[in-house]
């Protein structure tokens, strides 16, 4: 089966809870830690300070590019998966995107009403993923967005996914997080979803979970919950197993 190397960069970038920013000012490159969400389609959402000097640079020259970094393989950091994703950006004033934003970052909630702080969208043009050590694939626009009949069906449906499975199925979202994604017992909650994965919290902690391949609608998302919720319990029982013999 051919790879999907769209796929597997928008699990990077999605998964990413921080990230470097690269912008310039007068041909001198500038780079800074920024902590990204994502719009539903894919494009990194930035929570910044007007007070920062990144800032400035894009309120001058929209150009900029982010480099998402996943874990590496080995002791050598060049094993490590990583996405430079190069795009434009350009301040929004989306309240369901700023929404979105703190989910995937809880903790900025003591922030967020800053008058200094505004939302960006970084709206991409194309990406180098390296899958690891000498594995570098370079993606047009085309191959590194999700299907957009996909993202709108998500995003139509995605309130009445979140708001039933955490009334009807918060067991089956903890033992996401604990058997599968290696959290410990809390109240976790189904708080973002998109055609790749989604996102669960509890209190400042947010875990992603991956999909195993691209979803097209309401009814793929349930399929990925029963089939990971299934993974889950068997892991967590497995691993009572193993405590009690």
């Amino acid at each position: 089966m051919t790879e999907d190397h769209g796929f597997e960069a928008r699990r990077l970038i999605r998964a990413a809870a921080a990230a470097t920013l690269a912008t310039q000012q007068d041909g001198q490159p500038f780079a800074s830690l920024v902590t990204p969400a994502c719009a539903p389609g894919l494009p990194p959402l930035l929570w910044l300070s007007s007070l920062s000097e990144h800032t400035r640079h894009l309120q001058r020259d929209p150009r900029c590019a982010l480099l998402f970094t996943g874990v590496a393989e080995s002791a050598n950091p060049q094993t490590a998966p990583r996405v430079t994703l190069t795009g434009l950006a350009e301040p929004v004033t989306d309240a369901g995107l700023k929404a979105r934003w703190l989910a995937r970052h809880p903790y900025a909630a003591l922030y967020a009403e800053f008058a200094d702080f505004g939302l960006w969208r970084i709206n991409p043009q194309g990406a180098l993923l390296v899958g690891g050590f000498a594995r570098a694939t370079r993606l047009r626009l085309a191959q590194l967005l999700p299907d957009a009949a996909a993202v709108a069906a998500l995003a139509a449906a995605e309130a009445d996914i979140i708001g039933h499975v955490n009334a009807d199925h918060a067991d089956a979202v903890e033992a996401i997080a604990t058997g599968l994604l290696g959290a410990a017992p809390g109240a976790w909650r189904l708080t973002a979803v998109d055609v790749d994965g989604l996102d669960i919290a509890a209190g400042d902690s947010v875990l992603r979970l991956a999909f195993a391949a691209p979803v097209a609608d309401a009814d793929g998302v349930r399929m990925e919950l029963v089939r990971s919720a299934r993974a889950a319990r068997a892991a967590l029982a497995a691993s009572q197993q193993q405590e009690n013999s």
